[in-house]
């Protein structure tokens, strides 16, 4: 599908990845229409890019239903905003548990579902939902996280496979550890050893490339952290096992530090 002139609807948008997969959208053609919690963010990146904002908390679905009511005639869904959801199960309240599965996983479900339809009536359309590398393998302090991103990736595959034969494409875009801007880098977290870092654009250039070339999944990684996923998703009893040191040292301390600069964000 061809984003020149089509009408974007982007989840996220004022997020530091939304922020680049906006840019990247307005600079392919699209007419983009951008949605998140922050209105005056929102707003303003709205106005620099000739956007339409429309304001949501994805937490409520009653404000996902009328966002896609907002926007009945939007070919191309890309579903980014996420909360980081770090740390152990048992720090979270129900309360927060809940609003971790609607935005991550439950938001961009009933938007698929509530947009998709004209999409099949007209037979043309695209749906992208921006995963993560954890949608790939689990890592300590994350299952809530990783439970969302895993839950994402099935369905997206899934919907790929119902929508095919229809002109409705459905791509995954699965980042690893982007620098600059997103919810990695805004903790100020180092990278843990031997792993790369790819820029926001990277990001934005793969969610171009997935739509125009109608892709299932497209990783944005280092070579090297899209082989250790792989090897930890078919291997999930042995890459769990607790690693000598796995509790101390820098990758315990860069983890600590992920997650009480996340905490707020729950």
């Amino acid at each position: 599908m061809r984003i020149t002139g089509a009408t974007v609807l982007l989840t996220g948008a004022t997020g530091g990845i939304g922020r680049a997969l906006a840019t990247g959208l307005a600079l392919a053609g699209a007419r983009l229409v951008l949605t998140g919690r922050r209105s005056e963010a929102l707003d303003r990146l709205a106005a620099d890019l000739g956007a339409r904002a429309v304001p949501a908390d994805l937490a409520d679905p009653a404000q996902v239903a009328a966002l896609a009511d907002a926007c009945p005639d939007t070919d191309l869904l890309v579903a980014n905003a996420a909360l980081p959801a770090s740390g152990e199960l048992l720090d979270y309240t129900p309360e927060q548990i809940h609003r971790a599965l609607t935005v991550n996983l439950h938001a961009p479900v009933l938007l698929a579902r509530l947009l998709a339809p004209r999409m099949v009536a007209v037979g043309r359309g695209h749906l992208v939902f921006v995963g993560s590398m954890s949608g790939k393998a689990a890592t300590p302090a994350s299952s809530l996280y990783t439970a969302t991103k895993f839950g994402l990736r099935g369905f997206a595959h899934s919907l790929r496979q119902d929508l095919h034969g229809t002109g409705v494409g459905v791509s995954l875009v699965q980042p690893g550890f982007v620098r600059d801007a997103g919810m990695f880098a805004a903790t100020g977290a180092a990278v843990p050893s031997g792993v790369r870092t790819v820029a926001p654009g990277h990001v934005a250039a793969a969610v171009v490339r997935a739509v125009e070339q109608n892709r299932g999944e497209t990783n944005v990684a280092p070579l090297k952290l899209r082989w250790r996923c792989t090897v930890a998703g078919q291997f999930p009893g042995w890459s769990g096992r607790p690693r000598r040191g796995a509790g101390s040292g820098a990758a315990a301390e860069a983890a600590r530090r992920i997650v009480d600069a996340q905490r707020a964000s729950r």
